[in-house]
């Protein structure tokens, strides 16, 4: 229909590490199958025990990475804790002109960037805990973290909850269950918001 802008929609979800935000958005999308499209970033970062490559992140040396960047691969990339992330632009145009719920489980960097280059289709959800002891606590279950990168990891979640603000939806992630119908409701959602129709043109073929 000439008068909706773009098929799909993006659903962008933020939060510190430890949240629950990936494996929100991985349940999420699982359920919503043919619907959505999950977004795999990639990423320098050494792989985690049980992590596949294509599944849990595109792993690349820095080298791969910095060259991506410069041949405008990435819609949108940052470094977090000395490692870079990025993800597609075009893995994202295809799965939008199938009409499908982008989930991008991206940072607050991120969330800028896709904001500027997707202005009238991004619903975005920023996850946290209710407490910073819980979010040690989570973190310590993984058996990854030192005391030093503990620390490094509060003092980033801090700085990314100052943001909170330019979110559409916060989401303290006490209880998964009731957690992921609240996202999978405001994914569903995004695809009739008002901004991703051109709402003259509508009302003029409404008309006819």
């Amino acid at each position: 229909m000439e008068y909706m802008k773009v098929k799909g929609s993006i659903l962008v979800i933020s939060g510190p590490s430890g949240s629950g935000k990936t494996s929100l958005a991985r349940e999420v999308c699982s359920e919503l199958k043919d619907r959505a499209y999950f977004s795999i970033s990639t990423t320098t970062r050494p792989k985690r025990e049980g992590e596949k490559d294509g599944v849990d992140y595109y792993f690349v040396s820095k080298e791969e990475f910095l060259k991506d960047v410069e041949e405008g691969y990435f819609l949108e990339w940052a470094e977090v804790h000395g490692n870079f992330y990025g993800t597609s632009k075009r893995q994202i145009d295809e799965a939008l002109n199938l009409g499908k719920i982008v989930f991008l489980d991206i940072d607050v960097q991120g969330h800028e960037a896709v904001r500027k280059a997707y202005p009238n289709i991004v619903t975005s959800v920023f996850v946290t805990t209710k407490n910073k002891h819980v979010l040690i606590e989570r973190l310590k279950k993984r058996g990854t973290e030192s005391e030093e990168s503990l620390e490094v990891r509060l003092i980033n979640a801090l700085h990314e909850m100052k943001r909170i603000p330019e979110y559409d939806y916060l989401l303290i992630n006490e209880n998964f269950e009731e957690s992921k119908e609240f996202i999978k409701s405001i994914a569903i959602a995004s695809l009739i918001k008002t901004s991703k129709y051109d709402i003259d043109k509508f009302i003029e073929y409404w008309r006819k």
